[in-house]
């Protein structure tokens, strides 16, 4: 799975141009460190010997190379991964990961638009003083009033009909997850239609969003005023928003739509209202109801970073990385290999005529555990510089 997602020729490329390429035969080659690392997030909570030999035993047993191949020990694998850092594995996810829904794609779109949504997330790392430093803890109100656990933040934008995450970016807690996502929206492209929490609504955001022409529908906050300018025939109405730096001149306005509705009990039980912006200002190309339903396809978002935190990782994920330049490298393997797994699981869905939604990432995650090992693509042994890859 891993060699089909990620060629050894594709991988080779990407260590060139990192700077990353050996100047003397190793024995563990950074080819190989980049596959090591993919391998540590799919068989995580496994220690570094027992997934080099994961890696690489169904070469063994099938005999699929002439000389012998030992297990690094723990301590040369983490210098190999120091010496390989982060940049490969940020340079291969910018490289594969795309969006991968097609027109035949149940689930992915919403008439001419195919559906996306940005979310950002925490992932504990080890209590190490460099962790500490570059990432920082998040208060608590109990004990020393710090967290055991510095955390990285992630922001993320993944496609919602299949679950593939195709841009994200890594930083410390105190870069605040909408400036994380800015740097995303470079992504986002005209026929996309992005969803939104109510945490990422803010005027610059917004703007910086839709420069690329994709279209937006973001929940906001109650607080921000929304003065109606027209009323539409389907419920909604124009209205605009401005910068809080603006807030009293409007003179630099965007125009939006928006769309308000409830959701709770009819028997006098809690609801809470919504109130949803679009750039989609005619009702016609998308009506007000739909857009309301549409909105729980948010969550998707959200399914997916459990996805790779709770299932891939396992429950209490707490990544294994000292630094925090591992840690970056760590939670790009993460990604990558998720994104391996979901595209793996479109072609199936394809295949059968289904919903991606209709397959279970577990037992996903569960098959190809048990059959990666068998069908390891890709020699361990050192190349000489300048040799091809030997073929396996």
């Amino acid at each position: 799975m891993l060699t089909r997602a990620f060629p050894p020729e594709l991988v080779d490329e990407v260590v060139a141009e990192c700077g990353r390429v050996e100047q003397r035969a190793r024995l563990l080659p950074a080819r190989v460190v980049v596959y090591f690392v993919l391998a540590m997030c799919l068989f995580f909570g496994q220690g570094y010997e027992e997934v080099a030999r994961l890696l690489v035993q169904g070469l063994e047993r099938e005999g699929r190379w002439a000389k012998a191949w030992r297990v690094p020990t723990t301590a040369a694998i983490g210098r190999a991964r120091l010496r390989l850092g982060p940049e490969p594995l940020r340079a291969l996810f910018a490289r594969v990961c795309r969006p991968v829904a097609v027109a035949q794609t149940q689930g992915a779109w919403y008439r001419r638009w195919r559906l996306v949504a940005v979310d950002g997330t925490v992932f504990d790392t080890p209590d190490t003083v460099a962790n500490a430093e570059f990432f920082g803890r998040p208060g608590t109100s109990r004990g020393q009033g710090r967290s055991a656990y510095p955390q990285a933040r992630v922001a993320a934008l993944a496609e919602c009909g299949t679950h593939a995450v195709f841009a994200a970016e890594v930083g410390p807690l105190t870069v605040h997850e909408t400036v994380l996502a800015e740097r995303l929206f470079p992504a986002l492209v005209t026929g996309m239609l992005v969803l939104a929490d109510r945490g990422f609504c803010g005027f610059d955001l917004w703007r910086a969003a839709k420069v690329g022409g994709a279209d937006l529908l973001w929940r906001v906050r109650s607080v921000i005023v929304l003065p109606v300018l027209e009323t539409l025939a389907d419920g909604s109405y124009l209205s605009e928003i401005v910068a809080a730096r603006d807030n009293y001149r409007r003179a630099d306005p965007e125009r939006v739509r928006v769309i308000e509705y409830t959701l709770g009990s009819h028997s006098g039980g809690d609801s809470t209202v919504y109130r949803l912006i679009t750039t989609i200002l005619d009702p016609a190309q998308a009506p007000a109801a739909e857009l309301a339903a549409l909105y729980a396809q948010r969550w998707e978002i959200e399914n997916t970073l459990d996805e790779i935190k709770t299932h891939q990782g396992g429950p209490g994920l707490v990544l294994r990385s000292q630094h925090p330049r591992g840690v970056e490298q760590e939670i790009f393997a993460f990604l990558l290999v998720h994104h391996a797994l979901r595209d793996l699981m479109h072609q199936a869905a394809l295949k059968g005529g289904h919903d991606p939604d209709r397959l279970s990432f577990t037992r996903t995650l569960r098959i190809v555990r048990r059959h990666v090992t068998g069908q390891a693509a890709l020699s361990p042994l050192p190349t000489h510089p300048g040799d091809r890859p030997e073929p396996a």
